[in-house]
């Protein structure tokens, strides 16, 4: 190897591998109805991973445009929760899967309105609940805030719009029919026109990617630091993503690959690791229920061979009580906590906070310092559940000290006494050790 010659970071090195697995995979055609998608070049693929941090990796033609389609369905939809509000989007569009097509002519029998904003009913309506006063403000609406999903300004392609809307007699007919049904409340003409609009944006593997990443990181972009949408908001688009993102594969597509992921008949699929990680595939040719078939499989692979499933098994990794000393004759007791705090975690420290507790009162009482520098991630119902812990060995006449090295991205600890909180081990061992002195 030359000296200068940077070697392939591993997880490229994955995405190589994969893509080079799926070159003489032929399965699937190009059976788009848009007449300018039929003139992809169907042996292109590439994909793309980025992490919530905002590690970037590529393989293949990841420099390949190719038009969203319906893939922007979830971020428009995340679009109109933050716009409009969760309870005036939820009365406007469902959020249960239906085991049809993404352009079934089916509607909610009772309500009338589309049974989820996946399918391109609940799409066309879902558009019109972005905020902006006539189609033209919801365009640059649209426009302006998938784009800062990518983390970059998206073109639209204009051809493959006038392609598509010569082509949307069963959009249009869907469109009628929440029309007649009065579930939509907008000019017909205009709806179709935000949702063609929003469908030909142009994006390739890597802008996917980092969608992706956007969503698994709480709608905080991990490339540019802009909170895109609120965490609330991401939520809500995750779930809705896992259980009708494939439409009628969606079953079998999480049971497989375990991800919530949204398909484009462009041949694109966006998936997504909730905190951890997007991914972006690409490749033209669709299968039967109009996802690329090789870009799915270059989901499953990855799914498979990178432990992506989310209901895969947790493994347990490090103790979270990374140690317990006694000093000054039994008085005081150092808790040392390590890993993520989550709530398998704080079961194991709330029992040895509790444990000190007991050996404390039996010694007569005195002090107790919990070292919390070596925690990680904080899950904040696992949070609540060591600050009550903490608030009851207080209850007890026990004083608690925290170590917490950084508490800008520490939650208020409102159980601990006042001015409880050390910068350092030594300095709450110390402080500790001088109320000793004057007991």
């Amino acid at each position: 190897m030359a000296v200068d010659e940077q070697p392939l970071h591993p997880i490229t090195r994955r995405l190589q591998e994969v893509h080079d697995e799926l070159l003489d995979d032929s399965g699937g055609e190009i059976r788009s109805s848009i007449p300018a998608l039929q003139e992809a070049d169907p042996e292109q693929l590439a994909v793309a991973l980025c992490t919530a941090d905002g590690h970037l990796h590529g393989a293949g033609d990841v420099e390949a445009r190719f038009t969203i389609q319906s893939i922007v369905k979830p971020f428009v939809y995340a679009l109109a929760l933050a716009d409009s509000g969760h309870d005036a989007v939820l009365e406007a569009v469902g959020v249960e899967p239906t085991g049809e097509a993404f352009n079934a002519l089916v509607l909610e029998e009772v309500t009338g309105r589309p049974p989820n904003p996946m399918v391109n009913a609940g799409a066309i309506l879902t558009g019109c609940l972005v905020a902006g006063d006539d189609a033209e403000a919801r365009r640059a609406r649209i426009r302006d805030g998938v784009s800062a999903f990518a983390g970059r300004r998206l073109d639209d392609d204009e051809r493959v719009s006038e392609s598509e809307k010569g082509a949307g007699e069963r959009n249009r007919a869907l469109a009628w029919l929440m029309k007649a049904e009065g579930s939509l409340p907008y000019d017909v003409e205009e709806a179709l026109d935000v949702y063609v609009f929003a469908c030909s944006l142009l994006v390739d593997v890597r802008d996917l990617a980092v969608m992706g990443a956007t969503l698994a990181a709480g709608g905080l972009n991990p490339l540019t630091g802009e909170q895109v949408v609120p965490a609330t908001v991401d939520r809500t688009v995750l779930s809705v993503m896992a259980t009708c993102g494939m439409y009628d594969g969606a079953g079998r597509w999480f049971t497989e690959v375990g991800l919530p992921a949204k398909s484009g008949v462009a041949g694109g699929i966006v998936a997504v690791q909730p905190g951890q990680l997007g991914i972006g595939a690409f490749s033209p040719r669709l299968d039967e229920h109009g996802n690329s078939v090789r870009a799915a499989r270059a989901c499953r692979l990855l799914s498979d061979r990178l432990g992506m499933h989310e209901l895969r098994p947790a493994g347990k990794g490090l103790p979270v009580v990374a140690g317990h000393e006694r000093h000054e004759g039994g008085r005081l007791h150092v808790l040392r906590l390590q890993g993520p705090l989550t709530l398998r975690n704080a079961d194991e420290a709330c029992s040895a906070l509790l444990a000190a507790r007991t050996q404390l009162l039996a010694d007569g009482g005195g002090w107790l310092v919990v070292d919390l520098t070596g925690v990680g991630w904080l899950h904040e119902p696992a949070v609540d559940l060591l600050e009550e812990t903490v608030r009851t060995v207080e209850d007890a006449g026990i004083r608690v000290r925290l170590v917490d090295r950084d508490r800008g991205n520490s939650p208020d600890w409102e159980g601990s006494t006042p001015n409880s909180t050390e910068d350092s081990l030594e300095a709450a061992v110390g402080a500790c050790e001088e109320e000793m002195a004057r007991t």
